[in-house]
């Protein structure tokens, strides 16, 4: 039988609709506490870790002048020690007051407290579906009795961080407390937000970092949150402070740093600039102009130690921001976060070539109405997000030269054959948060066939 809560609200709801007392925890949300233990001379347990000894078999692969191709077998050995203690974690997002702010923590909230609500389709449980990580599963090997696949959940395979457990905060450019957010956003349910709000309005953004020229000016109304002054170094170290109080007052092992923020104009690479490391901290010692505020607050979580996660298309790890973070030894990763039409598309696309079949034009149309929609109708900001939905196709067509024709750099080409790919966006106020997408996918087939168109809404 399914985990049970017995949870009485803290807090008034409105109408004195409270959260039913034994409803089920729903899976993805449930913590377990059986782990998987490996029997294997590969893998050691001691108090502390858990160490495993791993071989990476690969090959180093070269083609001869006269094109044959030659293949060296190749092992690595890696040793790889995780910490059975899982760390008190704490989550910064930057653009907290933002719809995948507010979205991300009422979430959270939700679940920690099973705050259940009600829609036409009845009671509504909290839950984590659509987590890699907490809805997803994997095989780990085969049942020896009945010969079937063995599959658990992933948050199981290692010692995890459980959501519900993470302590949030973060910056953002409007003052608004998060309820007044989750609200402005309209984004979740009534019942489900008159529940949490009085859970979110005791969480304020920190002040922030406003660049114009990095966002487009229609998001001027909403900076009334704002570190003082025009230093970017100044404002590197106000950041950093933020990050160490935060890991201090909460008595943190470890902070991660999310943006979640509004999409940024691309950043221009300029030699001496931001293409190595010890240039980037010079420029923004100087406050150089082309110091985007992403950048500035990836540069803090790597010199604080702490993970920087890049939810939007922008060019935030510029060359120096990359060698900082090796020179560091620091995680940094992500460049938007790829869930809809973009994820449909870089999958699709794969398919169909792996298939055989060669897509000769990939048509996007999409419109949206939050304030993601009204940023990207600014034409710099809309740059970076056709930039990071054109990219998914380009592994696709380098995989594959028997379908599109490489570039003949003999003379000159930069770039071999491509599929048409064409990219709209529209800001459509009325629609709010539902985004619509529709592709159209123009393939061809053999013996000239023009085959395989595919439309679809998101």
């Amino acid at each position: 039988m399914a985990p049970h809560a017995t949870y009485s609200p803290a807090y008034p709801n409105g109408n004195g609709y409270a959260t039913p007392v034994d409803v089920p925890i729903h899976p993805t949300s449930v913590k377990r506490a059986s782990p998987i233990v490996v029997h294997s001379p590969n893998t050691q347990y001691t108090d502390e870790h858990i160490v495993a000894k791993f071989e990476y078999r690969g090959a180093d692969v070269t083609q001869g002048s006269d094109g044959q191709v030659h293949i060296t077998p190749t092992v690595k050995q890696y040793e790889i020690k995780t910490e059975r203690k899982v760390q008190k974690t704490g989550l910064m997002m930057v653009g907290i007051g933002g719809n995948n702010g507010t979205t991300v923590t009422a979430t959270i909230l939700a679940n920690r407290h099973n705050i259940t609500w009600r829609t036409k389709e009845g009671l509504q449980v909290p839950n984590y579906i659509g987590s890699l990580v907490r809805a997803g599963t994997m095989r780990i090997g085969t049942d020896p009795t009945t010969g079937k696949d063995f599959n658990v959940p992933i948050s199981d395979v290692l010692p995890m961080v459980h959501p519900n457990d993470l302590v949030i905060g973060g910056w953002d450019i409007s003052g608004a407390t998060l309820d007044v957010a989750m609200d402005r956003a309209q984004v979740l349910n009534y019942d489900l937000q008159r529940q949490v709000a009085p859970l979110l309005a005791q969480i304020r953004p920190l002040p922030s970092i406003y660049y114009p020229d990095f966002i487009a000016a229609n998001q001027s109304d909403r900076a009334d949150n704002l570190i003082p002054g025009d230093d970017k170094q100044a404002h590197l170290d106000h950041i950093r402070n933020d990050i160490r109080s935060f890991k201090s007052e909460h008595g943190l092992d470890r902070v991660i740093v999310f943006w979640t923020a509004n999409t940024e104009r691309y950043s221009d690479v300029i030699p001496g600039v931001n293409d190595t490391a010890d240039n980037l901290l010079a420029a923004i010692k100087n406050s150089h102009s082309e110091v985007s505020p992403s950048t500035l607050f990836a540069v803090a979580a790597i010199l604080e130690d702490a993970p920087f996660i890049n939810g939007a298309p922008q060019n935030t790890f510029v060359p120096g921001c990359i060698q900082l973070a090796e020179s560091r030894k620091s995680f940094i990763a992500g460049d938007d976060l790829k869930t809809g039409q973009t994820k449909v598309k870089s999958v699709l696309a794969e398919f169909l070539v792996n298939a055989g079949i060669k897509p000769l034009s990939i048509a996007s149309y999409n419109h949206l109405g939050n304030n993601d929609g009204r940023n990207l109708s600014a034409e710099r900001q809309f740059k970076s997000k056709e930039i990071s939905k054109s990219s998914v196709v380009d592994d696709m067509v380098d995989a594959n030269h028997l379908l599109y024709k490489p570039a003949d750099k003999s003379k000159g080409e930069k770039k071999g054959e491509h599929p048409d790919h064409v990219i709209v966006i529209k800001y459509i106020p009325a629609v709010g948060d539902s985004k619509r997408a529709i592709d159209e996918y123009h393939s061809e087939l053999l013996m000239g066939g023009r085959v395989c168109n595919v439309f679809f809404r998101c």
